[in-house]
């Protein structure tokens, strides 16, 4: 049986965790200065994946 690959787009963009994966939040890209400080800092840290998406995510990335 071969093996199966990685979607590569989820390869770049989420990152395994012990308690599941982990993603860059959105919105933090491009057109800064109207948004304010306290949105940007808290834009600024990874977040932890829905658990309804946890089954997508492992059948994008099955060896990770």
């Amino acid at each position: 049986m071969p093996k199966m690959k990685s979607v590569s787009g989820a390869a770049k963009r989420f990152k395994r965790t012990a308690n599941g994966f982990k993603h860059k939040q959105s919105f933090r890209s491009h057109i800064l200065t109207k948004k304010p400080q306290k949105r940007k800092r808290q834009l600024r840290n990874m977040q932890q994946i829905a658990p309804s998406d946890k089954a997508l995510i492992r059948r994008m990335l099955p060896y990770i």
